[in-house]
């Protein structure tokens, strides 16, 4: 089996977007040598941003959820203005992907159950939950742990646990 077949047995929404006949030339693009390093190279300049910035900082995370600092708040806020924009441009001018295809953003699931929205109060309470006691979000947890922080390991490590338990139970779970 090859390895763009293996990748379609996941079922990743990635993939599930792309038309059947570009999904091939999309999984063999995106795993290139020249995509990996661009990805590699936008990786490591993204880790420097977040250390410079102090985003990737314990002492302003800890700010921002004793409500001490703005700082942590303006960055996420532009990040916010900044999506918002995007999408707006991506709409208005019909960007396409590399491939060609249209750009289509489908509205949130709020779901059905008695609390409407519930998965993504719960899922959030969760995720800032653990934001707050490991003192950093993922993203800049592979920062903290190349900036020399060799504790963000057990916190790597947690985040990948708490991935892969989601992955055994997710069939369980009211989607």
């Amino acid at each position: 089996m090859s390895v763009a077949a293996e990748v379609l047995d996941y079922e990743c929404v990635d993939t599930e977007q792309v038309p059947p006949a570009l999904r091939d030339s999309a999984l063999q693009g995106a795993s290139s040598g020249p995509a990996m390093l661009a990805y590699f190279a936008a990786g490591i300049l993204l880790g420097v941003l977040f250390v410079r910035s102090e985003v990737a900082s314990w002492f302003r995370i800890q700010e921002m959820f004793r409500f001490q600092s703005l700082h942590m708040y303006g960055i996420i806020g532009s990040a916010v203005v900044v999506a918002g924009l995007s999408l707006v441009i991506i709409r208005r001018l019909g960007v396409r992907t590399l491939h060609g295809e249209p750009i289509e953003l489908t509205p949130k699931q709020w779901g059905a159950g008695q609390v409407r929205g519930a998965r993504y109060w719960m899922g959030g309470s969760v995720f800032g939950l653990g934001w707050a006691l490991i003192g950093a979000c993922p993203g800049p947890m592979f920062a903290l742990i190349g900036s020399g922080l060799g504790v963000m390991a057990a916190g790597l490590l947690a985040a990948m646990a708490g991935t892969w338990s989601y992955g055994v139970v997710q069939r369980y779970l009211p989607h």
